[in-house]
């Protein structure tokens, strides 16, 4: 039944694009709405074991084999909860009836790579989902067809690929060695031929085109300029999930499951990490551009998801695993709260505001709450997430890795407390004093997701099994 997540999405688009042009302009909302919601419901209520049959004709339809597990659940309500968020702000902003059909039409088909690239169990039909994702994410990113989404779209579509490149590559060798590209067989072949230079070079590939994907220093130059410039709605979806599941999910799928944990591997994830939180941190510390420093932000969060499942343990797995899904919340509230800034504004330089809170209370303190989650205090979910990755490190013996890792932390408090007195606090300037809160179509996406991030913050010390971490 796993394959309903790729076949009702794509029946949707076929449906959406039959002859009767007028009455599906109207109802591509509401129906793509509906997907992402049931995606959710069913995920977290219906058991694993009932998506791993197939039913009816989808499993022969469809030539390669999906799988769902626990990781490729925590991904599918991301993609979910992200992509309805995105939907609705999309829905609010884009106003000509054209534009948002087109707008759900692409989100569709980024909606069935995503799904694609969680639940595959094949490393060449992973690829071929990472590349529908990406091209239709290159059309978003140019959405607005100005000049600065032509040129972002243009950047990303060169290191896309060469991540391309470098990914097919390294599959050619993986299938030199295995001679079939399932997940089983390539860990079989890497098991037989573990030190064989040329599968220690076609992982290396690998990695390195996923790091592109994923935005991570050094192969971040895209990511900045793509979320800038890129619709709000799209970078919801740019920051909130894509990036997680063409780089950090890909990461932890693959180690974990087809090239195997090795010191050498783990070396690397923590490195590119740790730079990546420092460089992404400093770099937004010095923005102007309200979305660019949350694109930075991005990175540097990348960094902790990384690092975290770099340390090599289970607790530094779940600390990743939870971040992710943390700062899947958090980035797109934060991006909700950029979009209604901009909206009543017209700018997104944050010099150029000053006390946007006393106009703008529900998106003053929507923001106050997903910065203080994302810079890890307690007791929002992001705090909890932080913890886990620092306490692994520690425990694994990465000291200094967990030392600075609490520093980076702090930078990231530094540069939201900046973003905060700058855009919320202070007396409002003149020229906005007749402003008012941003509308429904905002205001609600930002109060669901603080709901979320409060929620988890305050339950999750009393989970289950939680508790003996803190003893």
């Amino acid at each position: 039944m796993s394959h309903l997540f790729i076949a009702i999405p794509l029946l949707s688009i076929i449906i959406l694009n039959l002859p009767f042009r007028r009455i599906m302009k109207k109802t591509a909302v509401w129906l793509a709405m509906a997907l992402f919601i049931s995606q959710i419901f069913l995920i977290i209520f219906f058991p694993p074991d009932l998506w791993n049959h197939e039913f009816g004709p989808f499993g022969t339809l469809f030539k390669f084999d999906l799988m769902i597990d626990g990781l490729s659940r925590i991904m599918l309500v991301c993609i979910g909860m992200v992509f309805l968020i995105s939907l609705l702000v999309g829905r609010h902003l884009i106003t000509r009836d054209e534009e948002k059909f087109n707008f759900v039409n692409l989100l569709l088909i980024i909606f069935i790579g995503m799904n694609g690239v969680v639940l595959v169990t094949d490393i060449f039909s992973l690829f071929l989902f990472m590349e529908i994702t990406a091209i239709a994410s290159f059309i978003l990113v140019a959405f607005k067809k100005n000049s600065d989404g032509y040129e972002a779209a243009y950047k990303y579509i060169i290191l896309s690929g060469i991540a391309t490149i470098l990914m097919f590559a390294s599959i050619a060798l993986l299938l030199l060695v295995s001679g079939t590209t399932s997940f089983t067989a390539v860990r079989t072949g890497l098991d037989i031929s573990q030190h064989n230079v040329l599968i220690m070079f076609a992982i290396g590939l690998f990695l390195c085109g996923l790091f592109i994907k994923g935005g991570l220093v050094p192969f971040h130059a895209w990511l900045p300029d793509a979320h800038s410039a890129a619709p709000a709605a799209v970078s919801i979806l740019l920051s909130g999930v894509q990036i997680k599941v063409l780089g950090a999910y890909t990461i932890i799928r693959l180690v974990t499951t087809v090239f195997g944990y090795t010191c050498s591997i783990g070396y690397i994830l923590v490195v590119v990490g740790m730079i990546s939180i420092f460089f992404g941190a400093l770099a937004a510390l010095g923005q102007r551009d309200f979305k660019r420093m949350l694109a930075y932000s991005s990175i540097s969060n990348m960094g902790y998801i990384v690092l975290g499942f770099g340390c090599g343990t289970v607790l530094g797995t779940a600390g990743a695993l939870f971040h992710l899904f943390n700062h899947a919340v958090f980035k797109s509230l934060l991006f909700v709260n950029a979009a209604a800034v901009e909206s009543r504004t017209g700018t997104r330089d944050m010099d150029k505001m000053g006390g946007l809170g006393s106009k703008m209370p529900l998106t003053g303190l929507a923001s106050v709450l997903a910065s203080l989650s994302a810079a890890g205090v307690p007791p929002l979910a992001g705090f909890w997430s932080k913890l886990i990755i620092v306490m692994a490190l520690w425990g694994s013996g990465h000291h200094a890795y967990a030392v600075l890792a609490v520093l980076g932390s702090v930078i990231t408090l530094a540069y939201f407390l900046s973003m905060q007195r700058r855009v919320f606090f202070g007396r409002i300037k003149d020229e906005f004093a007749d402003i008012k809160e941003a509308g429904f179509g905002l205001v609600f996406p930002a109060l669901i997701l603080s709901v979320i991030t409060v929620g988890i913050g305050l339950i999750f010390p009393f989970l289950p099994g939680i508790t003996k971490y803190w003893r």
